[in-house]
């Protein structure tokens, strides 16, 4: 049973798994980690994704990935409507769909390419530099008081908590496109 007012203590496993949108938002408790969640997501998405692989055709992914930013709106919104926190760090489905929509532009790739994109992106979206900090500090200040949220509302807050990592793959991708016209301007790329 879902209720409106905030929940008063850490989330758990009995919590997360009570809705799917929970589950879904934490990452199937990925985001429950107590040290980097953002991270441990992430890699949780690395994971699902290599696995996926056997399975999936690209294309496949690009609907997956295109209905998980669609949906991840409403569902960190929710979630966070019901913690009473803006971007609480347990919400980690953001993560994972920007991730993925990062590994589906460079695969097929080489492990250490995957590496450098994993590196990359967490580098983004914690650090938060530049026009992902701009992004994520525009959508932070303009909560308003904790009174239960219209579903506009919830999704626009989504809409908050996708569109930084969103902004943080288009980053990571930049700069490994930049990286590769590099390689292959100075002969080091194949």
């Amino acid at each position: 049973m879902t209720t409106n007012a905030p929940i008063e203590t850490q989330p758990n496993l009995k919590w997360m798994f009570q809705t799917a949108s929970r589950t879904l938002a934490f990452g199937f408790g990925s985001g429950l980690s107590p040290v980097a969640p953002g991270t441990a997501g992430t890699l949780w998405a690395w994971a699902a994704f290599l696995i996926g692989e056997y399975f999936l055709s690209t294309e496949d992914f690009v609907w997956i990935i295109g209905g998980g930013i669609f949906l991840g709106c409403w569902i960190c919104g929710h979630v966070s409507e019901e913690l009473g926190k803006k971007d609480f760090g347990g919400i980690v489905w953001d993560e994972m769909v920007a991730f993925w929509l990062v590994l589906v532009f460079i695969t097929p790739s080489s492990i250490w390419l995957q590496v450098s994109a994993f590196l990359l992106f967490r580098f983004f979206d914690a650090l938060k530099p530049g026009p992902i900090g701009i992004i994520d500090r525009h959508f932070k200040k303009q909560e308003g008081a904790n009174t239960p949220s219209s579903l506009l509302q919830i999704l626009w807050r989504g809409f908050g908590i996708v569109v930084d990592d969103l902004a943080a793959a288009f980053f990571t991708l930049l700069l490994i496109a930049i990286a590769q016209v590099l390689m292959q301007q100075l002969g080091w790329g194949a």
